[in-house]
């Protein structure tokens, strides 16, 4: 690979850019973004050259990284499918994963498995945008990948780019996308749910209590870190992973009443017990 286009320069792709430059310097780097965010990333070294438009970005590139909320990734592929080089690879970095594959095979019919690698890097900040971005994002968090079927992943340029992704010190893990789903719908999708609900419920208890935030510790801190985060970078997980977050939330809806119902038995012992085995696991 000579050349690679990162549509989409914010926290994710910014830092992918600075991680590519880092450890791939030989790579010609293209940014497609607003003109303030990509004046941004050249300031920061993160890309060679920028293009607000995305079917000009990708012209000449062997490499197509979505790196936009889930909802632009799926405009993208039907946008840039026709026009990218043939040779040429497309991924994404969508939290979810069914409704990008969907719309991919639509695009690319029966091409769809050598032309689109679907994949989710299990790593982020509550900030976004470029201002955020480090090249050390990566090292040592898991990038997902969810093949389709009949996808080789030992094939060309899918070999090439996860030969970048191991460079980049991320942990390539190919996993189920109906799973994908399922699973971050529970260790990512419903914590930030939970961190949500309860920092607006803070809000509305104890706005006008001047205590509050100086009697609340660390570990109110820990629990509404990620409630900073914007609904921008949350509405489409929460439109294109609706059951899952819906099954998830449920569940744990039916485990607080079962804790409320039972702060004066034996039963909260039992939780307490029981939830501390996760951490120890």
């Amino acid at each position: 690979m000579k050349q690679v286009t990162i549509i989409g320069t914010g926290l994710v792709g910014g830092s992918l850019a600075l991680a590519l430059k880092k450890h791939a310097p030989q790579l010609r780097l293209i940014g497609c973004d607003r003109e303030p965010v990509l004046e941004q990333a050249r300031s920061a070294g993160a890309i060679d050259a920028g293009f607000t438009g995305a079917e000009q970005s990708v012209k000449d590139s062997d490499l197509v990284v979505l790196a936009t909320p889930v909802g632009s990734i799926i405009d993208l592929i039907e946008r840039i499918g026709p026009v990218a080089p043939s040779h040429s690879l497309i991924t994404d970095v969508g939290s979810t994963k069914s409704e990008i594959m969907a719309r991919a095979k639509d695009v690319f019919g029966a091409e769809a498995a050598h032309r689109f690698l679907p994949g989710h890097p299990m790593a982020g900040k509550e900030h976004g945008g470029i201002e955020h971005a480090e090249a050390e994002l990566f090292t040592g968090a898991a990038w997902l990948l969810t093949p389709y079927a009949e996808q080789d992943l030992n094939s060309g340029a899918i070999r090439e780019y996860l030969q970048l992704l191991n460079q980049i010190g991320a942990r390539v893990l190919p996993i189920d996308p109906a799973q994908h789903d399922r699973i971050c719908a529970w260790v990512s999708h419903l914590p930030q749910m939970l961190s949500t609900a309860l920092a607006s419920t803070l809000v509305e208890e104890l706005a006008n209590d001047s205590d509050a935030n100086a009697i609340g510790g660390r570990a109110l801190r820990e629990m509404t870190r990620i409630a900073q985060s914007p609904y921008s970078m949350w509405r489409d997980v929460a439109l294109t992973n609706t059951q899952n977050i819906q099954d998830a939330l449920l569940r744990v809806e039916q485990k607080l009443a079962h804790i409320r119902e039972n702060l004066r038995t034996r039963e909260l012992e039992e939780e307490f017990e029981r939830a501390n085995q996760f951490r120890k696991s």
